[in-house]
């Protein structure tokens, strides 16, 4: 796998775990994980005994809630964590014998999944409420009984749960949520990269999001802590950043957002000038009117950056960076093709998934996969050379600016904006490198030489290799 990333990446990821979610019960082969019910809710110290890894330091726990762009998939939510852990491995050098998947199944309310015959899960619609915070407050302690050192990732949990359990946990338990932080990290990246690239800074962007969940919404803060680290007050950084969900433009006034969604409002006062055909403002209408020069998608909404909405974009900005974040393909907002012709090869493409190079106009464009799988094996790396206890916000800005620093396209001017994948490893290492010595910097973690810091680091990038076999019979 490691000697053919870019091959297998599809594979073990998206778009291939997505299927591979949808008919997981149909195509289980062996135990992989482990499966926490609530209807075993007292037994969960029992099941965590049982797991055959015992010295386990990650662990990828889903509900199965939102799976991808696929919704809810109960059980079958197992693949992400498996295929998570997997590029753990595979791009961070995370050893295997130090990980363990979990689904926490607690009902789905998928209608196929509850009628499929084959369907492996707890047949109950979804626990809520404080029964479902009681059972992953239990998970939480049992797994802070068994493995107190693990880091936790969180993964794939609906925008109701998402949030609220990274505010209840991130303080308490080394843990972060990759959908929103590793999202966030990542897209931040990336912009960096392009900014550099095209001689800017990100606080000098307007920047406009297609999705305003949680996911969206924790990119949005974290380029507006970018923002504000580049010299501009918190004020005018939320002013230069447009949330559009499925109502239209996020306003100060509208009714029922959640409380993360409430500081992304844009004043009423920044748009009393905007003409709208109808109540709100659609994403056309932001694009015509707050002429964003970065445009991202994550919708889970395919075809939503139509042509109308880019040649609008590209008609007040030159060289517009479009980020069609959603996963799988079949999600994505745009694909990179239609968004290269439609900017007659002008604008600066990252997708969430895979996706081959463009040619236009006899010029071959690379489009680079703005993928978590960048971001969160070097966390896990650096959190576990220096034993930190905490993932804090500024650790995961780090990793946003060593991923920066390694952009071909930032470096010399031309070529992809992200690395390859095949020097992932290198990559990874790095992020390491800035997240331990801003855990270090923040007293999360113990002091280290940055010699020290190297080392340990090497030591704990597992490197797979056959046993050497000696023949004994002739």
């Amino acid at each position: 796998v490691q000697n053919h990333i870019s091959e297998m990446m599809p594979i073990i990821y998206t778009p291939t775990v997505g299927a591979a979610c949808e008919n997981f019960s149909n195509i289980y082969r062996r135990g992989r994980g482990l499966f926490i019910s609530y209807a075993n809710r007292d037994r969960i110290d029992d099941l965590l005994n049982n797991a055959a890894n015992h010295n386990v330091k990650v662990i990828v726990v889903t509900d199965g809630e939102r799976i991808l762009g696929l919704g809810d998939q109960g059980i079958g939510g197992m693949g992400i964590p498996i295929g998570k852990l997997s590029l753990y491995t595979a791009c961070g050098g995370i050893s295997p014998a130090y990980t363990l998947p979990i689904v926490l199944d607690v009902g789905t309310n998928n209608p196929q999944r509850l009628a499929d015959p084959m369907y492996m899960g707890w047949r109950h619609p979804r626990i809520t409420g404080i029964e479902y915070d009681n059972f992953v407050e239990d998970f939480i302690q049992a797994v802070q009984r068994r493995w107190p050192e693990a880091l936790v990732q969180f993964e794939d949990f609906a925008q109701k749960n998402a949030m609220p359990l990274l505010e209840r946990y991130k303080n308490r338990i080394c843990c972060f949520n990759d959908d929103i932080q590793g999202t966030a990290a990542i897209t931040v990246g990336s912009l960096l990269a392009a900014c550099k690239a095209a001689g800017s800074k990100l606080s000098e962007q307007r920047i406009t999001f297609l999705g305003a969940g949680s996911a969206g919404c924790g990119i949005a803060e974290a380029i507006i802590a970018q923002m504000v680290s580049e010299g501009i007050d918190d004020t005018q950084a939320r002013s230069q950043v447009y949330m559009v969900d499925r109502w239209g433009l996020l306003e100060e006034g509208m009714p029922n957002l959640l409380d993360f969604q409430q500081r992304l409002v844009q004043k009423k006062s920044n748009t009393k000038k905007w003409k709208s055909e109808g109540n709100g403002y659609s994403l056309l209408d932001v694009v015509q009117q707050a002429k964003p020069t970065v445009l991202v998608g994550v919708s889970g909404a395919p075809g939503l950056f139509s042509e109308d909405i880019i040649k609008a974009m590209h008609a007040h900005c030159p060289r517009p960076i479009v980020f069609p974040l959603s996963n799988p393909t079949s999600r994505v907002e745009a694909t990179p093709s239609d968004i290269i012709r439609w900017t007659n090869g002008e604008a600066l493409v990252a997708t969430g998934s895979p996706f081959d190079p463009v040619l236009h106009d006899g010029k071959t464009y690379p489009i680079a996969q703005c993928n978590n799988s960048y971001i969160f094996p070097g966390i896990g790396l650096g959190v576990l050379a220096v034993g930190a206890k905490r993932v804090t916000d500024e650790m995961l800005m780090e990793s946003s600016r060593a991923l920066a620093r390694c952009s071909p396209l930032a470096i010399h001017g031309h070529g992809p904006l992200l690395p390859p994948l095949e020097s992932i490893h290198s990559v990874s290492k790095k992020i390491a490198v800035a997240v331990a010595k801003k855990a270090i910097e923040q007293g999360v973690a113990l002091e280290m030489t940055d010699e020290a810091l190297e080392i340990a680091i090497e030591q704990h990038f597992w490197q797979p290799s056959y046993r050497r076999y000696k023949r004994t019979a002739f």
